[in-house]
């Protein structure tokens, strides 16, 4: 199905800012419901963004049904947690997850938990 027209919103992000909306949905009628859609749509840009880059979800190499969820949940898992500790502690989770890689690869320099012998 084509659809022939089309609704033009102008939404004022910020004194500088304007951003445009294009919807073919025709019965939508309040930039302000425009606006708080493209909020929620952000928002799940956002999530996808995070998830893809944070927790290695793509990297998932099983090819069994089951594996590929339990790989999924875990990384659900992580992002949720590395979510609930940017709430708590106001850092940004690119900051998180760079901090607990730094402090990881500190701590296994000064401790290896896997010796290495020279043979």
């Amino acid at each position: 199905m084509i659809c022939d027209k089309v609704k033009l919103f102008r939404v004022t992000v910020s004194t500088n800012r304007t951003d445009y909306v294009v919807t073919n949905d025709l019965s939508q009628s309040s930039t302000d419901v425009v606006q708080e859609v493209c909020k929620i749509r952000w928002k799940i840009e956002e999530f996808h963004r995070e998830i893809k880059q944070l927790t290695g979800i793509e990297s998932c190499q099983c090819r069994k049904a089951r594996l590929q969820l339990n790989h999924i949940a875990c990384a659900m898992l992580v992002w949720v947690r590395l979510k609930n500790l940017v709430y708590r502690t106001g850092q940004t989770i690119y900051e998180i997850k760079h901090k607990f890689l730094s402090n990881y690869l500190i701590e296994q320099l000064k401790r290896p938990s896997i010796s290495m012998c020279l043979v």
